[in-house]
Order: C-alpha cells, then structure tokens, then sequence
C-alpha cells in the first residue's frame, strides 16, 4: 500500500539544507547541542524524544527515537512507558481544552 511517508525518506533529511546552507547549519549545531550528555544523558533525552514523537506523530521521528533508544540502552518497557507518558499528555491536553468547549457551549446557552 502507498503511503505519505516513506521510510527511506528519513534518510534524505540532510537534504533539507540545500536550500539554504546557514540556516540547516545553524539547526544542526542545536541540534547536536540539544541531544549532547548533559544534565540528562543521551539515553533520557532519546525516550523524551521518542514520547515528543508520538506526541506530535512523526514516524520518521519515530522511527529514529526508536534505534537511538535502543542504542542507548532502553528497553521495549521502558520505551512504552514513554509513549504512555505522551500519550497521557496529549489526551489529558485534549480534555483540558474542553474547558473552552463548555465555556463556549454556557455562553451560548444563556
């Protein structure tokens, strides 16, 4: 079956700084600062990445968080655990936000 996304797409995300040099050097240079060891290890930063991922439902993300999860030492549970975590995030967020729903839905009724 044909999809939007490919899997070797992932693969062509460099390409994104043929348009303008400056800029994609500068993202990479966060980037790389971002996912360096820092007050969180590499292996933290990859689960929170591999939860944001699922959050905002990017398979190449997914994808990626995955492998570098795994190699940095995560396990399948704690890598569910994770997207658990987003998971109880994002749905939490979405109830939340029924807050304006019923805002909305008193105003009008009035």
């Amino acid at each position: 079956m044909e999809t939007y996304y490919h899997p070797h797409d992932l693969s062509k995300f460099g390409e994104m700084g043929k348009g303008n040099k400056d800029l994609w050097e500068k993202f990479m240079a966060y980037y790389s600062a971002v996912f360096a060891e820092g007050t969180l290890t590499e292996r933290e930063k990859a689960l929170i990445a591999l939860a944001v991922a699922h959050a905002v439902q990017c398979p190449y993300c997914i994808d990626a968080y995955t492998q570098a999860s795994l190699e940095k030492g995560s396990n399948i549970e704690e890598m569910t655990e994770a997207v658990h975590v987003a998971c109880a995030i994002r749905g939490g967020a979405s109830l939340a936000h029924g807050v304006q729903m019923r805002n909305v839905a008193d105003k009008l009724s009035m």
